[in-house]
């Protein structure tokens, strides 16, 4: 008895005199946002970002997590993924996955659902899935007011486009409902996107364009060039149906244009939207993605997709630089999406951290068409935090070794819960 109340009476003087809950040390923060790219220290304390700084003492903060030679990043957002999982149909249930199975592992905590669900299922949606999540999930609301499941009798039906009940279902749920998503649509007419667009326009938000079936009467060219606005994004910017490159090899003049009418380029590797005889010229030219997306539903993940750090890596070892790699996947979606208290590090921001590793080593990357590209390099997520609490940890960086846990502390030593992962304040 005395020997426990002894230790609890050191705990008590210890806490006195430490301000941190947690403290990463030693690591490059990359913070695309407050124009960060060095080796900082990142304090947290009750679920926020309280210190960046250099050199920020080990003995300020409860538990300290020595991060050297690791890349410290905001929560990985992705833009681009299907989880309306339990439908039952397509991609509301058979295509689509649970999101925690798939974000914090891959340094995600944010994931943006890209239109799986439309004015008519959201609700369904929500209570499903983003209630019971404990990774953040945002949406992009289908234009088709079921929602996406594909068939003549879904998203082609055009009695399906109600503009007016999607404004309304935007604005019902804004912040949550981030955008208006096209998808699928076969028909050689406008009717899809200028719905988006109608619906976008009243509710104040952006919109997504999949844009289906290529065809003469619907050019490619004419979406980027006049209908798209300042802010919409075109996902699967390295598409093979994408008319990308003329015949010299040089991107198209059409999509320089687009870029500055301010349209945006998104990824969404997906399980057939990205080969790298477009991706590979293009950004040797200088056409980079805006931001960097997965399309995630249980074919890409299983091909060459398979997750966030492995689209990440790709276009790492296509040449862009690791602190682009990481703005393109915090920062730039989170400001495409207006949820500007996402994707960086600033003091009194939600601490949604990604720490990441790049291993060399031999890799190879493949694409939709089942190209490989080698590579020398591979990013990989060694740990991953949400509000502060540790949710992933690939090596154990956060825990002690069991060989140095005595009989006290083996039960969790008052101060830092291993099996938690959360200090004793934030259990107060």
């Amino acid at each position: 008895m005395v020997r426990i109340v002894t230790l609890a009476l050191v705990g008590a003087l210890s806490l006195a005199g430490q301000q941190y809950d947690l403290l990463l040390k030693g690591g490059t923060v990359v913070d695309a946002k407050n124009g960060l790219n060095a080796v900082r220290d990142v304090a947290i304390r009750d679920g926020k970002i309280a210190a960046v700084a250099a050199n920020i003492p080990a003995g300020q903060a409860l538990k300290t997590v020595d991060v050297t030679g690791l890349y410290v990043a905001p929560g990985l957002v992705d833009l681009h993924v299907h989880v309306f999982a339990g439908e039952g149909r397509e991609y509301m249930g058979e295509s689509s996955v649970m999101p925690d199975d798939h974000s914090f592992r891959s340094g995600v905590t944010t994931m943006v659902d890209a239109g799986s669900s439309g004015a008519k299922s959201f609700t369904r949606f929500k209570s499903r899935v983003i209630d019971k999540s404990k990774t953040r999930v945002l949406a992009f609301l289908n234009i088709v007011g079921t929602g996406m499941g594909g068939g003549s009798d879904v998203e082609q039906n055009v009695a399906e486009l109600d503009a007016k009940l999607c404004a309304e279902r935007v604005k019902q749920y804004k912040g949550t409902i981030v955008g208006v998503k096209t998808a699928h649509y076969q028909a050689p007419t406008w009717a899809a996107v200028d719905g988006a667009l109608a619906c976008a326009g009243e509710a104040g938000v952006p919109i997504m364009v999949d844009f289906g079936k290529f065809s003469p009467e619907r050019p490619h060219q004419e979406l980027i060039t006049k209908k798209l606005r300042a802010g919409d994004m075109y996902t699967h910017a390295y598409l093979a149906w994408v008319p990308m490159l003329d015949k010299q090899g040089k991107v198209s003049d059409y999509l320089l244009e687009g870029r500055k009418r301010g349209v945006l380029f998104d990824v969404g590797h997906g399980g057939g939207s990205l080969v790298f005889r477009h991706a590979v010229p293009a950004m040797k030219q200088g056409f980079w993605p805006d931001s960097i997306s997965t399309d995630l539903h249980i074919s890409s993940m299983n091909a060459g997709m398979k997750d966030m750090t492995n689209v990440m890596s790709k276009f790492l070892a296509m040449g862009m630089p690791m602190h682009e790699v990481i703005g393109r996947s915090t920062w730039n979606p989170a400001r495409q999406i207006k949820r500007e208290d996402l994707g960086h590090l600033s003091v009194g921001a939600g601490a949604d951290i990604a720490v990441l590793s790049v291993l060399n080593g031999k890799f190879g990357y493949t694409d939709s068409y089942a190209a490989r590209l080698r590579a020398d390099k591979k990013i990989v997520a060694e740990m991953t935090l949400r509000d502060g609490r540790v949710v992933w940890d690939l090596n154990g960086l956060s825990r002690e070794d069991w060989d140095k846990l005595g009989e006290y502390t083996a039960q969790g030593d008052g101060r830092w819960d291993a099996t938690l992962g959360q200090s004793v304040r934030e259990r107060k």
